[in-house]
């Protein structure tokens, strides 16, 4: 096998990637920068610095079984293992979905209702990897963190995020949604649960034809699981308590209208980045 330099794979693989699964030029050259990374064990700063640099037969080989996964389609996220969310890294599997930025939103909400200082009790329904819970736990110390998922394999992983992350203010419990909590209260309630329609033809494409169908769908309007969460959050929140949940982009004011049904009072929506009604809420 003829040794190839990094900047000849940088521009060659970025071209074939960016053809076969139709992403932008820089995205595309960014994420054979991510395999590259993983396969030298180096940092961005040295293939930027190094572009001569020759792959041995080893490295090429590593690099090439990775390269035709990803152009099959299969998530860079669960190629690397990892994923950066909130400025922090998480171990992602094919267990759990994979964080994206979007779901920043409904941390910094939560953030803003949690104080920086005195104990509040919080709650992360079906937390995946971890990714919501751990970011308010990392960014709130004082909170009393409780994660639930009902997969067992999606809570390893959030346990070792954790334990990467070195946080003690964090419970993990496997439960299908409220039903391990009994009689628990808490301060806020945030989740992030499937609310693709069952027979959405986007659960055929991209990268979520690779990730859990139970943390993607939900029912025949997608709303399955948010119906649950908005009927019996109530009896789960102390007095002031709030709840707070990311759905899909347009369903907000069916959203709204669950809340205003279970008794939430303050009901509002918020945009992500892409100025879409994407976390709504109440208390």
């Amino acid at each position: 096998m003829s040794s190839i330099s990094i900047q000849s794979i940088l521009q060659h693989r970025s071209k074939q990637l960016e053809a076969a699964l139709n992403l932008d030029y820089s995205g595309a050259r960014i994420e054979v920068q991510c395999l590259l990374q993983a396969v030298l064990r180096v940092n961005r700063a040295y293939l930027l610095t190094h572009p001569e640099q020759l792959l041995n037969d080893e490295q090429n080989a590593r690099l090439s079984a990775l390269f035709e996964r990803r152009l099959g389609g299969e998530p860079i996220a669960y190629l690397l293992g990892e994923r950066e969310f909130y400025g922090l890294t998480f171990k992602v599997t094919p267990a759990t979905l994979i964080p994206r930025p979007d779901t920043e939103l409904l941390v910094e909400l939560a953030l803003q209702n949690i104080p920086q200082k005195g104990t509040r009790r919080v709650l992360d329904l079906g937390t995946g990897s971890g990714a919501i819970a751990l970011s308010i736990a990392h960014a709130r110390p004082d909170a009393q963190v409780v994660a639930v998922d009902a997969s067992p394999a999606a809570l390893e992983v959030a346990q070792f995020n954790a334990q990467q992350l070195n946080l003690n203010n964090v419970r993990l419990l496997q439960s299908d949604w409220f039903s391990a909590l009994q009689n628990q209260r808490f301060d806020m309630i945030v989740s992030n649960p499937p609310y693709i329609a069952a027979d959405d033809a986007h659960l055929s494409l991209g990268d979520v034809r690779f990730e859990p169908p139970s943390a993607l769908a939900s029912g025949a309007d997608g709303l399955d699981d948010i119906r649950r969460i908005c009927a019996q959050a109530k009896s789960h929140l102390n007095a002031n308590g709030w709840l707070l949940f990311e759905h899909g982009y347009d369903q907000a004011a069916q959203v709204r209208a669950l809340l205003q049904q279970a008794g939430f009072i303050g009901i509002l929506s918020a945009c992500d980045l892409s100025g879409i009604e994407r976390v709504s809420g109440g208390s």
